[in-house]
């Protein structure tokens, strides 16, 4: 691969890696009352509790709500990163990458 093309294929990943960053996944449990905003990255963006849903004698819910919302969106954004990573992968390996 020439450098030129290795410079190509490196603009296309930045550009990417840029796509995510700007992408914004929303995962939803326990019918709203707890959402999750995620990065195409992976970064956490905010958490939202609705107070009308939550019964704080059982505090135990909502942590379940949390932890399932944020793996969800974690799970989410690892699908999506992967398929737009797909058609590259090959052309990475050949990058040493």
């Amino acid at each position: 691969m020439s450098r030129f093309d290795q410079a190509k294929m490196l603009m296309k990943v930045k550009k990417i890696q840029g796509e995510l960053q700007k992408m914004t996944i929303t995962i939803e449990k326990g019918d709203g009352a707890v959402k999750v905003e995620m990065s195409g990255e992976q970064k956490l963006k905010k958490i939202h509790i609705d107070p009308e849903y939550i019964d704080l004698d059982d505090i135990g819910q909502l942590e379940r709500w949390i932890e399932d919302a944020v793996k969800d969106a974690i799970n989410e954004s690892q699908k999506i990163a992967a398929e737009k990573m797909q058609p590259m992968m090959g052309a990475l390996g050949n990058l040493g990458m």
